[in-house]
């Protein structure tokens, strides 16, 4: 691989649906070619003979995913992802007036690329393995979402002419409730089954409860007193029952997508870095180690700053802020919010460490990026060194510092004076 000053040459990449404007510059900026070629596949070749002259060229472009990525990365070019922010400012040094063509776009990355290129990172590859998991793993949270849209509606729906079915079950991601629904779609079919119906129900989806199989079956008994006009009944129910087998159809296929990322992460070599984190469970330990496993860990900060756990500083004169990172990597974010919360619950330096922000006024979700931030440090501690999360060994280090979580600790477990 060449050298960065060894390049001679650079490309910016402007991407649409149909189509992509490609322009190189030479090293003194004279632009040497200018294509639009169409996402095909005689497009790419088209691309491919255009740019076979300059092999492993440098191209800039404005994002560091999808379907453009994936068509270079298999063609072994470097590619500089720019953030959006950034390209735009990199178009308006090139066009003050406001001008915003495909071609200028596309210029103005490859000569950004040519004079500042030297300071930025480049896209690095990921192996099979965890690019199939990370992209699983994605794919699963948002068919998770597309699930808790339909569970909303499928709540609305039955508000309108079931509310006790609504009154019987209270988590509805849960596939029994759906299964209620789909059993006795309207409060009449409910009264006319009867009750050896409902405690069969009950009894084969393991709901038989002492404290509270009384008073569903009571709910069951008062589905008609308060329930929809005829009219809305028989229309609403067509539709709880759509969303119904919608839900049980997408439900199948997590299951499909959770079984794969299992196998795929027990095959990975860093799980058992990964398998150690307290409190990450098997939801969360498959998306922290497609993420985190291939970072570049000699500079965390960088690491911190991409997952969004970072804070953006603003410093002018006597001014001072510091805000939330918003240009940063959201699911990651999203992911270690969940994984900071549930390790409050296996690590009592966790627990310390998050209501210590919280004492300082500052707001739940502040206080879980807090600690996301500081696991992150760990995290990279683990990757350098490949050795599995130790609390023991963690708490011989935080004595050997004198780390000032460690002294939460035991202010907290010190007996009170009286």
């Amino acid at each position: 691989m060449k050298s960065w000053n060894e390049q001679t040459h650079f490309a910016g990449l402007d991407w649409a649906d149909d189509h992509h404007d490609v322009i190189v510059v030479d090293a003194h900026g004279q632009i040497v070619l200018e294509q639009t070629f169409a996402h095909s596949l005689e497009g790419w070749q088209q691309f491919e003979a255009a740019l076979k002259p300059w092999p492993q060229l440098p191209v800039a472009i404005e994002t560091s995913s999808g379907p453009v990525v994936d068509q270079l990365l298999q063609r072994d070019f470097l590619i500089y992802p720019v953030m959006p922010r950034a390209a735009a400012r990199y178009r308006e040094r090139k066009c003050p007036t406001g001008t915003k063509t495909d071609h200028h776009d596309a210029w103005s990355l490859a000569d950004a690329l040519r004079t500042d290129g030297h300071a930025w990172k480049a896209l690095t590859p990921l192996d099979p393995l965890t690019a199939e998991l990370r992209l699983l793993c994605r794919d699963e949270v948002a068919l998770i979402e597309q699930r808790t849209a339909l569970v909303n509606q499928l709540q609305a729906t039955l508000k309108e002419y079931y509310p006790a079915a609504l009154q019987a079950f209270e988590d509805w991601t849960q596939p029994v409730s759906w299964t209620f629904v789909a059993a006795f779609p309207t409060p009449q079919a409910l009264q006319k089954a009867g009750r050896r119906s409902w405690e069969k129900f009950l009894h084969t989806h393991r709901l038989w409860r002492p404290q509270t199989v009384e008073g569903r079956l009571q709910i069951f008994a008062q589905a008609t007193r308060f329930a929809g006009s005829a009219p809305v009944t028989a229309a609403k129910s067509l539709l709880a029952l759509a969303l119904v087998k919608m839900l049980q159809v997408l439900q199948t296929q997590l299951d499909h997508y959770r079984q794969r990322i299992q196998e795929l992460f027990n095959q990975h070599p860093d799980r058992d870095l990964f398998g150690s984190l307290p409190g990450a469970g098997p939801m969360l330990m498959p998306r922290l180690l497609s993420g985190l496993s291939s970072q570049d860990w000699s500079r965390t900060w960088l690491v911190q700053a991409w997952a969004g756990t970072a804070p953006v500083t603003y410093q002018s004169g006597q001014i001072k802020r510091v805000k939330l990172r918003r240009a940063c990597d959201h699911f990651m974010r999203s992911t270690l919010h969940l994984w900071a919360d549930q390790s409050r619950r296996f690590c009592t330096w966790a627990e310390a460490f998050y209501q210590a922000h919280r004492d300082k006024g500052q707001s739940h979700a502040c206080a879980l990026r807090c600690l996301a931030h500081r696991w992150l440090e760990i995290v990279g501690a683990m990757c350098r060194t490949h050795k599995p999360y130790d609390a023991e060994h963690h708490l011989r280090e935080a004595r050997k510092h004198g780390s000032w979580t460690l002294q939460l600790i035991q202010a907290k477990s010190a007996p009170a004076k009286s």
